[in-house]
């Protein structure tokens, strides 16, 4: 693990010039496959008896050097990249869990995430308990004798909840499971969930690390730290019948999970991030801290502005000393709070939808975390597949209003608002 700063690291790690024909921008590896020396080396390569390329599905250049970074900036021992983040999270499951295993989540989740958790993993035979992540204590009462994950996100999206990571982290170390955070509002650069207990993070690159609105990408990062042979894994500490025999604890050590996404989550469902795509991403990992301190800048002033509005009945942004979670915020997020808002405007739900059509510098449309402002109606958009009570849990009322503040001159912003404000006065007033 590196010992250098993230914004060394996600200029830096992963890539040697010397090593890519002296080039210092990362190169492109655009090719599906790889010729090998002869028919050993290929057969030392298939027999994981020697590390290289393959196959782009399973690893490539490129990606690596993005794995590598991502590893660096949070403070693991190896990352794996997938097409999206939600191939990250549905592959990590998958090649951890198997058909009569459980979780425990938190229920404010992204509607995607809860929909993977609550329908489609179900008829795997993985089940889900959902609980109010703000009392730690809920996920050690959830615990069941088939669980085998407690999944949560680092700051909920959209709920904006700031979770006491070392408290949960204690629950999970009591249910000898792993630890899983989804970073993707805070960013490494703002949260690492590691230090605070995590054993595996969860990243959709697409995000504020990709930060354009160009390419979709997702990742995990290993800490290395969970017990993979503490009895209630078998699959890493019996021989695999995928690699004639092979042990994952005993040949790979504290990444073996690393590697078992790779030989088993990569190579059976094959969501694997093209070169290009990573190249992209790298461009966005490498201005990452400068951007985030701006986001958080400009999210935080936009989120005090609107507490002053009358066409607004509420605002939620960690950040904010009259916010819930404002003293966890300054625990885990002294940095920055992200570029997140929500807020409700007076006259519900057809008045949030009015508003949402009515900007002209926010973009109306399903994404967070590019340079750009955007916005979204959560209750008829993002999240309208779930029930009433599963939109109360998730911190989705019919009111709400997401706001993804971008970079542009906060005084345009402000103004681009107090415009669409207009729009809904017939039906606030």
């Amino acid at each position: 693990m590196s010992t250098q700063k993230l914004a060394t690291n996600a200029l830096h790690a992963g890539h040697t010039p010397s090593e890519t024909a002296g080039t210092r921008a990362v190169p492109i590896y655009q090719t599906s496959s790889y010729v090998f020396k002869d028919t050993d080396h290929a057969a030392n390569l298939f027999s994981l008896s020697e590390l290289g390329f393959i196959y782009t599905r399973l690893n490539n250049p490129t990606n690596q050097i993005l794995q590598d970074r991502l590893a660096a900036a949070e403070g693991g021992v190896g990352a794996v990249v997938f097409a999206s983040g939600t191939a990250a999270i549905s592959t990590g499951l998958l090649t951890l869990l198997r058909a009569g295993d459980h979780i425990v989540a938190s229920s404010s989740l992204y509607g995607g995430t809860f929909n993977l958790l609550n329908v489609t993993l179900p008829r795997l035979g993985i089940t889900t308990t959902f609980v109010d992540a703000s009392n730690p204590e809920s996920f050690g009462k959830a615990v069941k004798e088939n669980t085998r994950a407690f999944f949560v996100e680092s700051l909920g999206n959209p709920k904006l909840d700031v979770l006491d990571l070392k408290a949960i982290s204690k629950e999970a170390k009591a249910a000898q499971v792993p630890f899983i955070v989804d970073n993707t509002v805070a960013s490494p650069a703002l949260l690492n969930p590691i230090e605070h207990g995590a054993n595996l993070v969860i990243h959709s690159l697409t995000k504020y690390i990709g930060g354009q609105g160009t390419s979709l990408g997702g990742a995990i990062v290993d800490a290395g730290t969970f017990d993979w042979t503490n009895g209630k894994f078998p699959e890493f500490t019996e021989p695999s019948a995928g690699y004639h025999g092979l042990v994952y604890s005993e040949a790979l050590g504290n990444a073996a999970f690393t590697y078992k996404l790779i030989l088993e989550g990569l190579r059976d469902f094959g969501g694997a991030l093209s070169p290009f795509n990573a190249f992209q991403i790298i461009q966005g990992l490498e201005t990452l801290p400068v951007r985030i301190k701006q986001h958080s800048a400009n999210a935080l002033e936009l989120a005090t502005w609107l507490e002053g509005r009358d066409e607004v009945a509420w605002v939620n942004y960690p950040g904010l000393k009259s916010n819930k979670y404002y003293d966890l915020a300054k625990e885990y997020l002294p940095k920055g709070q992200s570029g997140l808002v929500t807020f409700g405007v007076k006259g519900g739900f057809e008045a949030a939808k009015k508003l949402t059509d009515a900007t002209k510098i926010f973009s109306l449309l399903a994404n967070i975390g590019d340079t750009k402002s955007l916005i979204i109606h959560p209750a008829s958009t993002t999240h309208q597949q779930l029930t009433a009570e599963q939109q109360e849990a998730a911190g989705v009322g019919q009111d709400l209003i997401r706001l993804s503040v971008g970079l542009e001159d906060i005084e345009d912003l402000k103004l681009d608002l107090e415009e669409a404000f207009k729009a809904i006065s017939t039906v606030t007033a």
